[in-house]
């Protein structure tokens, strides 16, 4: 536990006030559990356990898995529909994985039957209610964080889980370079992420966890159908009633590409892995 340095913010409440959109408010998604259940239920009729996770997901996967060995029981928070699940079942020893949706652990039992692997098994619950009769050496989630309201909860509850190691994995900045063009060059209002690393980063600090902190390089190609397509979805960030199209334009259409004929942006950006070996929390 520090006592000596301590930050005069509080980085729980900016956490929370990242959760509500640009105007104020909390999207219903983040409270209504059958809304969120919808949303994995419709998102997994487009998906096969064929399918190949974007290029990016490869390089996260590669540091995670170097953090975890083949004689690890582990738990991973929040899998969604497997970008790191399937790898990490094949080099660990157990793979729990818990989630809120009975959809997505559908999903990935169905992948894990398919893959032939045994040692996995399926929790359905929120992971900040999640009951556990055991620890296990290794706690990880990435990017699963977005709807936990109580962040520290969440967060002790992933110290006391893990034997050997805790790991959150969070993509982060720099957002697309055209936002802020749009915000510097002619003053627009935009709608840019309101949750980061730094955030998770410091409010373990105030809990009393010192964390390691890996920051990856990551890119990613936008491939869009037409022109029209590629110019509506790279302005929906503008949150002017009322704007000049024609400028917003000529600056994104700077960052414009092709590939295979097709009109791409292509992003550069980031993702964090913070990681720590359990601590024991005052109080807790």
């Amino acid at each position: 536990m520090n006592h000596g340095v301590r930050f005069s913010m509080d980085f729980k409440t900016l956490w929370q006030e990242g959760m509500k959109n640009w105007e104020g408010n909390l999207p219903q998604r983040m409270t209504d559990d059958g809304l969120e259940e919808k949303f994995w239920n419709q998102f997994l009729q487009d998906k096969s356990i064929q399918d190949e996770p974007d290029s990016y997901i490869s390089t996260i996967c590669e540091e995670l898995l170097a953090l975890i060995s083949s004689e690890d029981e582990v738990l991973e928070i929040g899998p969604g529909w497997g970008n790191y699940t399937f790898a990490a079942a094949q080099k660990a020893k157990a793979l729990t994985c818990v989630d809120s949706s009975s959809s997505v652990l559908e999903y990935l039992a169905h992948g894990a039957q398919a893959k032939a692997l045994s040692n996995m098994s399926f929790i359905h619950a929120k992971w900040e209610e999640v009951s556990l009769h055991k620890s296990h050496d290794v706690v990880f989630g990435v990017n699963c964080y977005y709807r936990m309201h109580e962040i520290d909860q969440a967060l002790v509850h992933m110290n006391n889980a893990a034997r050997r190691l805790a790991v959150i994995g969070m993509t982060s900045g720099p957002e697309k370079p055209h936002y802020w063009e749009l915000h510097e060059t002619l003053g627009y209002r935009i709608r840019f992420a309101r949750r980061d690393y730094i955030y998770l980063t410091n409010l373990l600090y105030e809990l009393g966890i010192d964390v390691n902190c890996k920051i990856l390089d990551l890119q990613k190609t936008y491939v869009y159908d037409t022109e029209e397509n590629f110019i509506e979805q790279n302005l929906r960030a503008i949150m002017e009633p009322e704007y000049d199209r024609k400028k917003a334009e000529e600056i994104l259409r700077k960052y414009l590409v092709w590939v295979d004929g097709k009109p791409a942006y292509v992003h550069h950006f980031k993702a964090a892995l913070l990681y720590w070996k359990p601590e024991r929390i005052k109080g807790m």
